[in-house]
C-alpha cells in the first residue's frame, strides 16, 4: 500500500535531514521534491497545490526554522496535515436509533459493490448487529447469486425477488422484511454500470427516496486513481453521498483516491477494502494511513489484527508452552493459521515502522511457502509433532512423500523448528527475569 509515495516521500526528506539548519529557500526546495511526489502518485493537482501550501507555510515559520531538529519538525509538519486532508478522525457509521439502520451501496460496475456489502454486513454481525442483504442489482447477469454466495459465506441472510421488479420495490420490500422480521441492519446492494449515466442516477435517486438510508456508501477502486475523485464527485453531486468505501487498497494503489477523495468530495472515506477475502476490510483512520504513507508503520492496526486472532485463552496457554519449553510442531501449525487470519505478510510487514513493504517482493514469504508448511506438518503422525527429535531419516522421506515437497524441505522445516524453539528459549528467560513489558504476549 503507497510504497512507491513512500519512498519518494522518503527520498524527499532526506534533503532536509542533510542540513542542520534550514533556511527558507531549503524548506521551499524539498516542498517541491514532496509535490512532484505527490502528482506522480496521481493525487489530484488543487490538491497538492493547497496541501503544499499549507506546509510550507508552517513549515517557514519559527517552530521549523528555529529548531533544533529541523528535518523531524517538517515530516511531523506532514504527518498533521496529510491527517487533516483524509479527515482528520475516522468517521463512524451512522446507527439508526430507530431499527434497521439502512444503508445503501452504489458505485461503478466492477468496484467491488456486492463483495463489500457483504464485508460491510460481515464486520456488523462481528459487532453484534443481525445485518439483511438486499439484492438489488436485477441487471448484471448473476449478480443476485453472487450476492447469495458471499451472503452465505458470512453468515448472512439475503433478501431478494429476482429480476423482474424494479430495484425500488425490491429496496422498499426489503427494508420492511427487515423490520417483521428482526434485522436491525440492511445493506441495499444496487446496480452499477461501466460508466455514469442518466438511467443509472435516476434509479439510484428513487431508491434513495423509496428507502430513505441512513447511509449511502459509495464504492470506489482505489487503483483508480484521480479517475476516483472524479466518480466520487459525480456520485455525490446527485445523491449526496455520506461516505466512502476504497477498495483494492492492496493493489498497485499510488495513492491518488486515498488523499484525494475527502478534500474534493467533503465526504469521509469509512472503510478500505485490503484483499480478495471476505475479512479483508478494515476502518479508515487518516491517523494511521498517514503514518503508513511516511513509512512510520501503524501499530494500533496490528495490534488490532493481533488481537481479533489470537484469543486471551490461546494466549494464556502458548505462553505457559514456552515458558514450560513444550511448544510442539502442532503448536506452531496453530500459530501459523493464526497469523495468515492477519492477512498477508506483506500486509502486516507494511505496518512496521521504517518497513517499507516493497522490500518483500524478492522474498520468500509467500502464502505457497506457508502451505507447503502446513502440507509438511499434517503429513506427520501426532507423535512426530510432539516429538520432533525421534524423526530419522525414513520418517522424513515418509512425509516429504506425503506432503509432497521434498525431505530438504522437511530438513529446513525442522531445523527453523529447532531455532524457534531456541528463540523462545531465550524469550520466556527474559519474561522470567523481568516480566514481558506490558504484560504482552508473543503470538509465536
Amino acid at each position: 500500500m503507497f510504497g512507491g509515495l513512500t519512498e519518494k516521500l522518503a527520498n524527499a526528506f532526506k534533503k532536509f535531514r542533510n542540513k542542520g539548519k534550514l533556511t527558507e529557500a531549503d524548506v521551499k526546495e524539498g516542498m517541491r521534491e514532496v509535490k512532484l511526489a505527490l502528482l506522480e502518485a496521481d493525487v489530484n493537482f488543487k490538491v497538492v497545490k493547497d496541501f503544499i501550501r499549507a506546509v510550507t507555510d508552517r513549515a517557514v515559520g519559527s517552530e521549523v526554522l528555529e529548531s533544533l531538529l529541523p528535518a523531524q519538525q517538517i515530516v511531523k509538519i506532514v504527518n498533521e496535515e496529510l491527517i487533516k486532508l483524509m479527515g482528520s478522525e475516522a468517521a463512524k457509521i451512522n446507527i439508526s436509533p430507530k431499527p434497521p439502520t439502512v444503508i445503501m451501496m452504489v458505485g461503478l460496475q466492477g468496484a467491488g459493490k456486492t463483495t463489500h456489502s457483504a464485508k460491510i454486513a460481515s464486520y456488523f454481525k462481528g459487532k453484534g448487529k443481525s445485518p439483511l442483504l438486499v439484492a438489488c442489482d436485477v441487471y448484471r447477469p448473476a449478480a443476485i447469486d453472487q450476492l447469495k454466495i458471499v451472503g452465505e459465506a458470512v453468515g448472512v441472510p439475503v433478501f431478494s425477488m429476482g429480476a423482474k421488479l424494479s430495484p425500488t420495490a425490491i429496496a422498499k420490500a426489503g427494508v420492511e422484511h427487515a423490520k417483521k422480521n428482526g434485522y436491525d441492519m440492511v445493506l441495499i446492494d444496487t446496480a452499477g454500470r461501466l460508466h455514469i449515466d442518466e438511467e443509472l442516477m435516476t434509479e439510484l435517486v428513487n431508491i434513495k427516496s423509496a428507502v430513505t438510508p441512513d447511509e449511502i456508501l459509495l464504492v470506489v477502486d482505489a487503483m483508480l486513481g484521480q479517475d476516483a475523485v472524479n466518480v466520487s464527485k459525480s456520485f455525490n453531486d446527485l445523491l449526496d453521498i455520506s461516505g466512502v468505501v476504497l477498495t483494492k487498497m492492496d493493489g498497485d494503489t499510488r495513492g491518488g483516491a486515498a488523499l484525494s477523495v475527502k478534500y474534493i468530495t467533503g465526504k469521509p472515506i469509512k472503510f478500505v477494502g485490503t484483499g480478495e477475502k471476505l475479512d479483508a476490510l478494515e476502518l479508515f483512520h487518516p491517523d494511521r494511513m498517514a503514518s503508513r504513507i511516511l513509512g512510520m508503520g501503524d501499530i494500533l492496526s496490528l495490534i488490532e489484527k493481533a488481537e481479533a486472532a489470537y484469543d486471551e485463552k490461546n494466549a494464556k496457554e502458548l505462553e505457559r508452552k514456552m515458558r514450560e519449553q513444550t511448544f510442539s510442531l502442532e503448536d506452531f501449525l496453530e500459530q501459523m493459521r493464526q497469523l495468515k487470519k492477519m492477512g498477508s505478510l506483506d500486509q502486516l510487514a507494511g505496518m512496521l515502522p521504517g518497513f517499507n513493504a516493497s522490500q518483500l517482493k524478492d522474498a520468500q514469504l509467500d502464502e505457497s511457502q506457508m502451505a507447503r508448511t502446513e502440507a509438511i506438518i499434517l503429513s506427520m503422525t501426532r507423535k512426530e509433532r510432539l516429538r520432533p527429535e525421534i524423526i530419522n531419516g525414513s520418517r522424513r522421506k515418509r512425509i516429504a512423500n506425503g506432503s509432497g515437497t521434498s525431505v530438504e524441505d522437511v530438513n529446513r522445516l525442522l531445523r527453523q523448528f529447532e531455532q524457534m524453539k531456541k528463540m523462545m528459549k531465550q524469550f520466556a528467560g527474559m519474561g522470567k527475569r523481568k516480566g514481558f513489558p506490558g504484560g504482552m504476549r508473543l503470538p509465536f
